[in-house]
């Protein structure tokens, strides 16, 4: 991080010669003190010490900017598809969100699970299990992302017509999912890697790494889109090089921070005990992804039904949810390596003291968030399309779903709890039981009883609620206090409320 501030030292004595500069100078050199302490509070943070809410926050912010800007380059796509090419492409996007996400559940596990031993293996200062688990990791992102690059392309038609995609739409849709199908291991790889320096602390990376590649991927949409014409494919196109490029800048980080660990062709090669350890904690959270995947294929019929121009408010309701949900999200990320590091250096009581803090902060921003909401719904939706039925159908949409963004907030930061302490099944059993028994019933009765699109978002509200109560149960009863990967480190405390000193790990 230091080096972006360094200047050739024959320019600068050149430079020093006049009074002026040495001035500007020394200006600059206490400027430059104050950034570099601001900036190493987000770098490579220990959650094991200091004040709880303090360490979740300064890990959590990076995070909401990150998704912030993450989830304005994807809203970009939507503007520019809805403005340049019109309301039937930014429907094929909006098809084609529940096979991608299906396709993709294996590595978003892979990569929860590698955050998980990252963080207890990080706290407990444990150089080789770490080195050994990205290592491992790296490994295996190449060969199922490779896979998926191969298989992936050769199903995504068949499921659109599965799934009764309108025909005025199913060219586009196939023509987005195949590029970003193509672009996968690059996607995958950025995943994981940004998702590895988080889970040794470092969330101020992998969000620099993300503005550029949301900047990069807006002036490349509007140039691929708006100036070329390629329509949906140049939005796929764009994605996919932005976030390729952002992972080799996750890759040369991880390569420079052996003071943690090391990458090297010894670690790369697959090993038994943390292929399957990771496995373990990842397959569960990948089957919880893909049952919410196959829930909402199985739901598509229904939405396909109601016709593409509730398909185009559905992406519209979606893309203003993920910038409401991105505060949940991200204090959900920040606990799960707060009890990651946690539970790996023994301190249980201290992740108990976290998440009751981070539950606050959490249901906090959510009344802020669903304030927003209410207040300028209108505002918001009418800068993805000019159809008064579209946007008049989006904002009631929202409406609905405002209260169920509270719930939510407290669901994230508990499954964000359970998981980084190691419990993965328990989340798993949760999605299997609220999807079976709650959220696919739900919207084919509601539907049936009401027949009007409202009903899908009733039935998606009552399952956050659902799960939400689902998470508050399963973290009373405490299993995930037992399943911390290091079993030798059991240290009792008052949770770090008292604990003043934070300790920082410099890059």
């Amino acid at each position: 991080m230091r080096k972006i501030f360094q200047i050739p030292t024959q320019i600068k004595t050149w430079m020093l010669r006049f009074p002026i500069m040495q001035k500007i100078f020394r200006l600059c050199a206490r400027i430059k003190i104050r950034i570099l302490r601001f900036l190493d509070q987000f770098s490579a943070i220990d959650m094991t010490t200091g004040r709880p809410w303090h360490k979740l926050l300064l890990f959590a912010l990076p995070l909401l900017v990150g998704n912030v800007f993450q989830q304005l380059y994807s809203t970009m796509d939507a503007i520019f598809l809805g403005r340049f090419v019109g309301d039937h492409a930014l429907a094929a996007v909006g098809s084609t969100i529940a096979i991608f996400f299906l396709i993709m559940v294996l590595m978003m596990g892979i990569s929860m699970g590698a955050g998980v031993m990252v963080a207890q293996y990080f706290g407990a200062k444990r150089r080789e299990d770490l080195s050994y688990t990205i290592g491992n990791c790296i490994t295996l992102t190449a060969i199922l992302g490779g896979f998926l690059m191969v298989v992936g392309p050769f199903l995504t038609r068949p499921l659109l017509v599965f799934l009764d995609t309108p025909p005025e739409i199913i060219d586009y849709s196939v023509t987005y999912i195949n590029v970003l199908m193509l672009g996968v291991l690059g996607m995958s790889y950025f995943n994981m890697l940004s998702g590895i320096l988080r889970g040794v602390g470092d969330a101020l990376s992998p969000l620099l790494y993300l503005v550029f590649s949301s900047l990069l991927s807006i002036g490349l949409n509007y140039l691929f889109v708006g100036v070329i014409g390629w329509g949906v494919m140049g939005a796929a196109v764009s994605t996919v090089m932005a976030q390729t490029l952002s992972a080799l800048l996750c890759l040369r980080k991880l390569m420079q921070m052996r003071n943690l660990f090391e990458i090297k062709l010894s670690f790369l090669r697959p090993k038994r005990q943390y292929v399957n350890q990771v496995m373990k904690l990842g397959l569960p959270t990948g089957l919880s992804q893909a049952v919410f995947s196959i829930a909402m294929m199985v739901i598509q019929p229904l939405a396909n039904s109601f016709g593409y121009l509730f398909l185009a408010t559905n992406i519209i309701v979606m893309k203003v949810d993920g910038f409401v949900m991105m505060p949940n999200f991200s204090f959900g990320n920040a606990m799960t390596v707060y009890a990651g590091q946690n539970m790996g250096a023994g301190k249980v009581d201290r992740v108990s003291k976290g998440t009751k803090q981070c539950v606050y902060l959490a249901l906090g921003t959510a009344v802020v968030m669903v304030g927003v909401i209410l207040s300028f719904g209108h505002n918001i939706a009418g800068l993805f399309t000019q159809t008064e039925e579209v946007l008049y159908t989006a904002v009631r949409f929202l409406r609905i779903l405002a209260v169920g963004y509270l719930a939510f907030s407290i669901n994230m930061v508990l499954w964000g709890t359970i998981r980084g302490a190691g419990d993965a099944i328990t989340p798993m059993y949760a999605s299997l039981l609220n999807t079976a028994l709650v959220r696919v019933p739900l919207a084919y009765l509601l539907v049936y009883l009401m027949g009007r699109p409202e009903a899908l978002i009733y039935s998606l509200l009552i399952s956050w609620v659902s799960i939400s109560g689902m998470s508050v149960i399963a973290y009373k009863i405490g299993r995930w206090k037992t399943k911390g990967l290091v079993k030798d480190n059991i240290v009792q405390g008052d949770g770090g409320e008292n604990d003043d000193n934070e300790e920082y790990i410099d890059e």
